[in-house]
């Protein structure tokens, strides 16, 4: 489920972009999931209504806090490199490059937590880098040059660090003695939405707003809601999910990531973008790797 909203979640946010300023719809995104959120951190610390519940957030001090100011800075990060490779390229070029994440994340737990690939690991590591190089020459076709086109650096960065967000998601969520923080899931994605909010509001009063009228005009589209409407559903299921004792943040991450799937329906239905058939075989390669990936993870 957590797939199928952000697929959608992907779409909405293409359309948004299209011929609008990146920073304050970024600024309104940050904003509406705070408000989405904000009346459970006030009736979790103010009454007893949501104990024992799913919803119910978790108090702490700054010693719990300051680990979901870094997630933020994380998350925030990944997000402007993303919105403006996003708004620049086609999302069945976007899409595909997204779906590698679980690849960076599981060389991440190979580099920093000391993990091993098998066999499967490594052909679905493999097929997931040849997708990135197909992908490449269908862009050309469009004309995009992978090696010099800075709009799929700036979404390859999005991706990178979205993988590190995975792992440290799964680091937060741990039991202290899995060697994680054991971080309520609820006060993670409600704080780390506000502080986003905080970080935003910045950016926007200091980098936009004075040279506004140089730049792309902000406009109004009811996409922009459905954005933080669709985000925070599926990162709630993403955070249930990552919470639940058993969890793997390389199965987990993978699932994640079949949303790559409805947003490359979308871009194919509703935004009529080309070169479909030979995109559509770089997004099978990435779908392939990561069966691989979830066959080797067992």
């Amino acid at each position: 489920m957590s797939a199928a909203f952000l697929g959608i979640y992907d779409s909405l946010k293409k359309k948004a972009l299209k011929d609008n300023a990146v920073i304050p719809i970024l600024f309104l995104n940050t904003l509406f999931s705070s408000l989405i959120f904000l009346p459970f951190i006030l009736l979790s610390g103010m009454t007893d209504m949501l104990d024992g519940s799913i919803f119910h957030v978790a108090s702490g001090g700054w010693e719990v806090h300051k680990f979901i100011v870094l997630k933020a800075l994380i998350v925030l990060s990944s997000w402007i490199l993303g919105y403006f490779g996003m708004k620049h390229l086609p999302l069945t070029i976007v899409g595909p490059i997204n779906a590698t994440r679980p690849v960076m994340v599981l060389v991440g737990a190979l580099l920093f937590f000391g993990e091993r690939l098998n066999v499967w690991q490594w052909v679905g590591v493999s097929l997931a880098v040849i997708s990135f190089l197909l992908l490449s020459r269908s862009g050309k076709k469009e004309g995009i040059d992978f090696k010099h086109d800075h709009w799929i650096y700036m979404i390859v960065g999005a991706a990178a660090l979205g993988a590190v967000s995975g792992l440290y998601d799964k680091y937060l969520m741990a039991p202290a003695g899995q060697g994680g923080v054991g971080l309520d899931r609820m006060m993670v994605q409600s704080w780390y939405n506000i502080y986003q909010c905080f970080m935003m509001l910045v950016m926007l009063l200091l980098l936009w707003w004075p040279k506004h009228n140089q730049t792309t005009p902000f406009h109004w589209d009811w996409a922009i809601i459905g954005v933080s409407v669709f985000l925070s559903t599926a990162d709630f299921m993403y955070f249930y999910s990552l919470s639940l004792p058993e969890a793997m943040i390389s199965i987990v991450s993978m699932v994640r990531r079949g949303s790559v799937i409805v947003s490359f329906l979308c871009g194919a239905m509703f935004f009529r973008e080309k070169n479909l058939r030979a995109k559509a075989v770089d997004l099978a390669l990435v779908l392939l790797g990561m069966i691989f990936l979830y066959i080797g993870s067992h």
